[in-house]
């Protein structure tokens, strides 16, 4: 596992951006860990996030790509502290445009902010995690539209790949990927975060006992991509 990935996966713990316990996702799943990008509070941790985004949209795209956007709301500050992070430590200097919830009837106007799209540009869609596909797919439909002739998506990028069954039996991000002909990956999946957490202690704790790995094991059997899919 790329030292990245590790460091990525340690970070997340330590913010408490990853926890474990009992919870419910958006799609009404029980789930024994949590995703919440909310929780990078501070200018250090966003700092942080955007290298880890940055590493991993570097070493999947290169530079092939001109443009992140960033669905509202937890995608804006992503596609904002990541375009610095690629700018600064990759040399690529690229746009980003996020979009507001309400479109703006006055002043500029419109629904999208930051680079205006002229057509063509070379898009990755930045988000926390998806489980069903649900918001990409809302980006999508804001992307034809953008400007004369849409864009050129090219891309998805999330932070976890939980590696859950989307819509059938494939996983969600696989499902965007052959619907929208793009590459979808993530900084890291689920099954990383357990390889690298097993065995593993934060502040004298086990990160993962063998209760919460029983009941991550039986969750992944229940909801997870098929082998060959995730």
């Amino acid at each position: 596992m790329e030292t990245y990935k590790r460091e990525f996966i340690e970070f997340m713990v330590r913010s408490g951006a990853l926890t474990f316990g009992d919870f419910v996702t958006k799609s009404g799943r029980r789930t024994p860990y949590f995703i919440n990008t909310g929780n990078y509070d501070t200018g250090e941790k966003m700092g942080r996030l955007g290298h880890f985004y940055a590493e991993a949209i570097h070493a999947v795209m290169g530079r092939e790509f001109d443009n992140l956007y960033g669905p509202a709301y937890k995608g804006i500050p992503l596609c904002v502290t990541a375009s610095i992070a690629l700018a600064r430590e990759f040399g690529h200097n690229v746009s980003f445009t996020f979009n507001r919830k309400e479109v703006k009837d006055h002043g500029e106007g419109g629904g999208l902010i930051g680079h205006k799209c002229r057509g063509g540009e070379r898009v990755v869609i930045i988000e926390d995690v998806t489980t069903a596909g649900a918001s990409v797919r809302e980006s999508v439909e804001i992307l034809k539209t953008a400007a004369p002739g849409g864009v050129d998506l090219r891309a998805v990028v999330v932070s976890v790949d939980r590696q859950e069954r989307g819509q059938g039996e494939e996983s969600a991000l696989d499902e965007l990927a052959r619907e929208f002909s793009v590459r979808t990956f993530a900084i890291v999946t689920i099954d990383e975060v357990v390889e690298h957490l097993r065995g593993r202690e934060f502040d004298g704790r086990a990160a993962l006992d063998e209760e919460l790995l029983a009941r991550i094991a039986e969750y992944r059997a229940a909801y997870g991509a098929k082998a060959g899919t995730a």
